[in-house]
C-alpha cells in the first residue's frame, strides 16, 4: 500500500467521477499525476497514455514504484485502475475538473515565438510571492503538458500560469480554451515553425493570436506592440472582446520601455507602466528582457499582483537552464565566461543574443558557437546567411559553427576574420571544445535543441572539471 497522504490532490474515486471512468479496486488518495513511470512517487496517479510506446506496458512498473492508481483503457494488474475509453481525453477531463473545482484561481496563459518558457517562469515567480500559486514546469506546453499541468493544480491555489506552444496550425486555441485564462499574452512573433504555414510568419501570427480565444469574458490580452504583426494580435483580441494591453518601445503603449542598461549582475530598466515612470533591476542581462519584463508586469497586474511584488520577483529571477545561464569556467591561463543559450534558437532569438553579447563589457573576445536553426522551410538558407548582418552589427569577434548545411551557409557568408571552426556536427565541435576559447573570452552557445547545441555547452563547461553544466529535460515533447 502507498504511504498515507495528509492532503491528497485527488482520490481515485474523484478521478473516476471527473473522467467518467469506472474504478476497479479500492479508493485511494492520489498525491500527484504523471505519465512517466520513471517519475512515480508514492501515491501518484499513473496515466497510461498511448504514443510511441503504449503506457499500459509500463503500468506494472508504475505500481511497483508506488503508484496509488492508474488511468487506463483496459484493466491492468498491480493496483486500482480507473478505466476510460481514451486516456488522453480522460486527462483532459481531469484538467477541466481541476479548473472547475477551484473557481477562485486567476489563470494566465503564455505563448510566443520566443521567450515563452522564461516569461512563464518569471510570471510564476511573481505569483509565488503573491500567494499559493501553480504553473507549468519545464516546457509542458502541448496537448499533454497543458491538461497535465491543470490536473496537478491543488484546490487551494490562488493564481496559476500555463505555457502554450504549437508545432502546427490549430493547436493553440483548444489548449487556451482548456485553461480559460483571465489573462493571456503573446511574447513576440517571428519566423519559427514557418514550414508549417503556407504564408509563413503571417500564419504564425494568427496561430499565436488564437490564445486569446480562450480568454474568459473581459479577460486581458497582452500583446507585443513592436512586432510586425501587432495588428493581427490586436484584431484577435478585439474579436473576442478582450481588454487589449500592449508593451513595446513606442509612445502610447500600456507598458513602454525607455532604457535598458545591462551590466555584470543583470540590467537596469527604465519604463513607463500605465503612464507612470518606474525604474527597476533585473537579474537578466539579455537585451530581450527589457520587453519581456514589461510583458510579465502587465500579466501580473491583470492577475491582481501588486507592482512592488512583480518588481521584487523580476529582481530575483535568474536565467533558466539553456536560456542564458552564465558561469565562469577556469582554463589554463585564466578563465572565460560561458553563456548557455543552447536550449533553442530561431532568427529572432539569435539576433537578440548577438545584441546582448555585443553590449557586454569584455576584456577578451566576444565569441559565439552556433548550431543549426530548424523548421525554417524554404527560407532556411536566407535566414541562416542573414545572421551575418546582426553578428557584424553587434561587433562579435569570432563565430564557431556546426551543421552540415544550414550553419555552413552562415559560415561561408562571414568574412574570413570572423570565421572560427566549422564542423559538420555539434558532437565534432564539442570534441574540440578547448580550441574554441581563450582566457577572458565571453562565449555564447546557441542553436536549436534538435541540432544538439547543448553538447557544445556541456563540453565547454566541462573544461573546468569542478564545474558541471545544467541539463534540461522538456518532456512531454515541448511545442514552440
Amino acid at each position: 500500500m502507498p504511504e498515507p497522504i495528509a492532503r491528497p490532490l485527488w482520490t481515485a474515486a474523484e478521478v473516476a467521477a471527473a473522467t467518467g471512468g469506472v474504478l476497479h479496486g479500492d479508493d485511494r488518495p492520489i498525491a500527484g499525476v504523471t505519465y512517466d513511470s520513471r517519475e512515480i512517487v508514492s501515491g501518484d496517479l499513473f496515466l497510461a497514455l498511448k504514443g510511441e510506446r503504449d503506457g499500459h506496458d509500463f503500468a506494472a512498473g508504475a505500481f511497483a514504484s508506488g503508484a496509488g492508481a492508474a488511468l487506463v483503457e483496459r484493466p491492468v494488474a498491480g493496483g486500482p485502475c480507473i478505466v476510460v475509453p481514451d486516456t488522453l481525453k480522460g486527462l483532459q477531463a481531469l484538467g477541466v475538473a481541476a479548473r472547475e473545482r477551484a473557481p477562485q484561481v486567476k489563470r494566465a496563459a503564455v505563448t510566443g515565438s520566443v521567450g515563452k518558457t522564461s516569461v512563464t517562469q518569471a510570471i510564476r515567480a511573481g505569483l509565488d510571492l503573491a500567494g499559493p500559486a501553480h504553473g507549468s514546469i519545464k516546457s509542458y506546453n502541448n496537448h499533454i503538458g497543458v491538461p497535465l499541468t491543470l490536473a496537478r493544480m491543488p484546490v487551494e491555489t490562488r493564481r496559476a500560469v500555463f505555457e502554450i506552444g504549437m508545432n502546427a496550425p490549430g493547436e493553440i486555441a483548444p489548449l487556451s480554451k482548456l485553461v480559460a485564462p483571465h489573462a493571456a499574452c503573446v511574447t513576440t512573433v517571428g519566423p519559427v515553425h514557418i514550414e508549417a504555414f503556407a504564408d509563413g510568419e503571417a500564419g504564425v501570427a494568427r496561430e499565436k493570436a488564437a490564445i486569446f480565444q480562450g480568454l474568459i469574458p473581459g479577460g486581458a490580452a497582452v500583446s507585443n506592440g513592436d512586432v510586425a504583426f501587432s495588428g493581427v494580435l490586436g484584431d484577435a483580441a478585439r474579436a473576442v472582446g478582450a481588454r487589449l494591453l500592449t508593451f513595446g518601445t513606442d509612445a502610447g503603449r500600456d507598458a513602454r520601455l525607455l532604457d535598458f542598461r545591462p551590466d555584470a549582475e543583470g540590467a537596469s530598466v527604465a519604463a513607463e507602466l500605465f503612464g507612470r515612470r518606474i525604474d527597476y533591476r533585473l537579474a537578466q542581462s539579455g537585451a530581450h528582457w527589457g520587453l519581456n519584463s514589461l510583458c510579465v508586469l502587465l500579466m501580473l497586474d491583470a492577475l491582481d499582483v501588486p507592482l512592488e511584488t512583480g518588481l521584487q520577483a523580476l529582481a530575483r529571477f535568474q536565467p533558466l537552464a539553456g536560456r542564458g545561464q552564465s558561469r565562469v569556467v577556469a582554463i589554463p591561463g585564466g578563465a572565460f565566461t560561458l553563456i548557455d543559450e543552447s536550449y533553442n534558437a530561431n532568427p529572432l532569438s539569435m539576433t537578440a543574443g548577438f545584441r546582448s553579447l555585443g553590449a557586454r563589457a569584455v576584456s577578451g573576445r566576444r565569441v559565439v558557437v552556433l548550431t543549426d536553426m530548424l523548421e525554417l522551410g524554404d527560407r532556411s538558407r536566407a535566414l541562416h546567411e542573414g545572421l551575418a548582418g546582426p553578428i557584424a552589427a553587434a561587433g562579435l569577434d569570432l563565430v564557431h559553427a556546426a551543421g552540415p548545411q544550414q550553419m555552413r551557409w552562415l559560415y561561408d557568408a562571414l568574412p574570413a576574420s570572423r570565421r572560427g571552426l566549422w564542423r559538420a556536427t555539434a558532437a565534432e565541435l564539442a570534441a574540440e571544445a578547448a580550441l574554441l576559447v581563450a582566457p577572458d573570452d565571453v562565449v555564447m552557445v546557441k542553436g536549436s535543441n534538435g541540432s544538439r547545441a547543448s553538447l557544445v555547452a556541456n563540453a565547454l563547461a566541462g573544461l573546468n572539471s569542478a564545474e558541471s553544466a545544467p541539463s534540461s529535460s522538456d518532456a512531454p515533447r515541448a511545442a514552440r
